[in-house]
């Protein structure tokens, strides 16, 4: 026995320590976006899921440079992280295990095989991400017009982009005078000569 717990005070149980789990970094996301293509290439599961599958991470690894936009504690930013980590692994995963003819051909739920059940959830994904992925544009796209506004409002017109608008039934701008170009001067006139006989000869 130590001398802290002869006097009571060194047998108090330490409380646990609790870790957090670390936020996935952009860099972690593509990781695992890489990770769960190779899985589906190794595992060479039917062109269905290969381009379902390919859908649904192109839009992630267009969203993951651009979550900051959506802010922390987003619930969309959550999804896409574990879209990335947690749902597409899963999903692709849980098919590998089967074995292949089995999983394409036994009906389990509701009559549809693994393969559909694994179709579905992947269709479901690609709608959530585009979702997602639709959301962040649009909010930089109203930025945008929000900053047109303001500039319209400060310097009291909007910019055409560089078009020539013409509306219809308007008199056309008169066009400058052209002056005319000077006139070729004429050819000299030519003396009217006329032959006269010598002195002293009468013409004939």
């Amino acid at each position: 026995m130590g001398i802290g717990e002869w006097f009571g005070f060194g047998s108090q149980e330490q409380e646990p320590r609790v870790e957090l789990a670390r936020v996935p970094t952009s860099t972690d996301l593509l990781a695992a976006v890489d990770r769960v293509e190779s899985l589906a290439r190794e595992g060479r599961v039917p062109p269905p899921v290969l381009v379902r599958l390919g859908r649904v991470t192109s839009i992630v690894r267009d969203t993951v440079p651009r979550l900051d936009r959506l802010g922390s504690g987003s619930p969309a930013a959550y999804n896409v992280m574990a879209t990335a980590t947690d749902y597409l692994p899963e999903a692709i995963g849980g098919y590998l295990r089967l074995p292949r003819q089995w999983a394409d051909t036994r009906p389990v739920d509701k009559g549809k095989t693994p393969l559909m059940i694994l179709v579905d959830q992947l269709d479901l994904l690609g709608r959530t991400m585009d979702k997602v992925f639709d959301a962040i544009n649009r909010a930089d796209a109203e930025a945008l017009v929000v900053h047109g506004r303001f500039l319209q409002e400060k310097f009291g017109h909007a910019s055409t982009g560089g078009v020539l608008r013409v509306d219809p039934g308007s008199p056309l701008p008169p066009m400058p005078e052209v002056p005319a170009a000077p006139s070729a001067p004429s050819a000299p006139s030519t003396p009217d000569i006329r032959l006269q006989p010598p002195p002293g000869r009468s013409a004939r």
